[in-house]
């Protein structure tokens, strides 16, 4: 099999454990002729404008990066000097034309961290943790101009642990890319790669996170704010109010049964692994914390700098939906 001629659009680190596969054991299969990705922006307290993973790791491999604020009749043209044979998208962050789609030879694929239809959207991850899946994956799909709506040609499939944060998922999912594409690209070159129209009344759609979704209410079930506290970690996190400071939550799951245990948001104690809190059903651990300016600490660690003593009072704030 003569590699195929890709063109890959991303500007997250989650694709590079794809990339390096591209040029490494999967070379075989692809030749990665170009990248696409979004420009330098202004990183950190300094705002000093920095390029991104992507980038970098596209100028350690001499390959040529196009960098545009806008995908123009130009940069269209500029995709279609590559001859490219696919088109792989992976979090590029730009909406792509119908025409810059249809430009490689076989089309342009997308890469998307769930598995669709659920999840459409702008936080696919963060959203499937915090509302309690036990499985996500990574879907291929061809693109569509309805968000996230293609036909889905083959999925990878990614176990949640009760103990999995957002960047536990990512990593999952990261490397799960590999093994779809490497199944995926020989069908795509030879006609077998068929596409499955989803199923629309399945359908949901997750919203772009904000900083205001780091709360929590403490009459909801443990079960719930442990997923909530995991999956928005480590943005835009979730946090509590004590003392006047803000602190951050890291890491939690439940302890003990369904049953009400103290008053929703009191202190009850702590064990071994964790700060212990009622809520309106079951026991909340909260595993990892930090203060302001601080590290995030196991949460023994934490309370010997920060105790919260048994009988203090968590204020609960109502849970914002993360859907559409």
């Amino acid at each position: 099999m003569i590699p195929l001629k890709l063109v890959f659009l991303g500007s997250d680190p989650i694709a590079l454990p794809l990339l390096n596969w591209l040029v490494e054991a999967g070379s075989g299969l692809a030749n990665v002729v170009a990248i696409f990705t979004q420009p330098d922006r202004p990183v950190g307290r300094g705002q000093k404008i920095t390029a991104n993973e992507i980038k970098t790791w596209a100028l350690a491999r001499g390959l040529p990066v196009f960098q545009p604020e806008k995908l123009t009749d130009e940069v269209r043209g500029h995709l279609a000097a590559l001859d490219a044979d696919v088109g792989l998208v992976l979090a590029y962050g730009h909406i792509l034309r119908d025409d810059f789609i249809g430009t490689p030879r076989h089309g342009t694929l997308n890469l998307h961290t769930s598995l669709l239809p659920k999840y459409r959207g702008a936080s696919p991850i963060q959203t499937a943790i915090a509302c309690g899946e036990r499985e996500t994956g990574v879907s291929l799909m061809r693109i569509v101009k309805k968000l996230d709506a293609g036909p889905v040609a083959d999925v990878e499939r990614v176990a949640i642990s009760p103990l999995d944060t957002a960047l536990d998922v990512e990593a999952k999912l990261a490397a799960a890319c590999v093994p779809l594409v490497a199944r995926s690209l020989p069908r795509l070159l030879d006609g077998t790669l068929h596409f499955e129209t989803q199923n629309e009344a399945a359908v949901s759609h997750c919203r772009k996170l904000v900083k205001d979704d780091g709360v929590l209410d403490f009459t909801a079930p443990a079960a719930v704010l442990a997923a909530r506290i995991n999956g928005l970690f480590p943005w835009p996190a979730c946090s509590v109010e004590f003392k006047g400071q803000s602190l951050k939550l890291g890491l939690a799951d439940v302890t003990g049964g369904p049953t009400i245990a103290g008053v929703p948001g009191e202190v009850l104690g702590a064990d071994s692994a964790g700060l212990l809190i009622g809520t309106g059903a079951g026991v909340l651990r909260m595993r990892r914390l930090q203060r302001p300016g601080g590290r995030m600490l196991p949460a023994t660690e934490f309370l010997r700098g920060c105790p919260l003593p048994p009988g203090t009072r968590l204020a609960s704030c109502p849970l914002p939906t993360l859907f559409k």
